[in-house]
């Protein structure tokens, strides 16, 4: 079987997002087509509700473009324990109360039991303050946390 992965909302951001001029941007965009292409070959995809939503703010004609991305990907729910869970890891402080969302991505993931949560949010998820934070507060609460990472570091195990 393969490993499960939860998108959150950055990745297909970057995705669908026009070319960026700045450097980091366009290589992170690259990166990121590079490896949903390989991606639904080598692990089970899924979002959430919360990832629908994000995905569909902003100027229409981009939104539509994300959206339409993940329209074959399945929907994990939004369950009690996981909305519990992300007001939990915001009193623990792992994620400032100004990110709820952040909170939620997170606790979805870890309650639904993916493998892995893929994401370009280094501020809140895998910056490596951020994941440490997160992992410490996961486990501390009596959690198995998924593997916070990049599609550029699942790009190098996928080649």
């Amino acid at each position: 079987m393969k490993p499960t992965i939860y998108l959150e909302t950055s990745v297909v951001s970057y995705l669908t997002s026009r070319p960026s001029r700045d450097l980091i941007t366009a290589a992170r965009q690259q990166i990121t087509r590079d490896w949903w292409e390989l991606a639904p070959g080598l692990w089970n995809l899924s979002i959430s509700e919360l990832v629908i939503e994000e995905a569909a703010r902003g100027d229409p004609s981009a939104a539509l473009l994300r959206l339409d991305a993940l329209q074959q990907l399945p929907v994990l729910p939004i369950e009690t324990a996981a909305k519990e869970l992300a007001m939990a890891i915001m009193a623990a402080g792992a994620i400032p109360v100004t990110e709820p969302e952040d909170a939620l991505h997170i606790a979805v993931a870890t309650v639904s039991q993916v493998h892995y949560l893929v994401t370009w949010n280094f501020a809140h998820l895998v910056g490596p303050d951020a994941k440490l934070r997160l992992l410490d507060t996961l486990r501390a609460l009596g959690h198995t946390p998924p593997l916070l990472t990049t599609p550029e570091e699942l790009l190098e195990i996928a080649r």
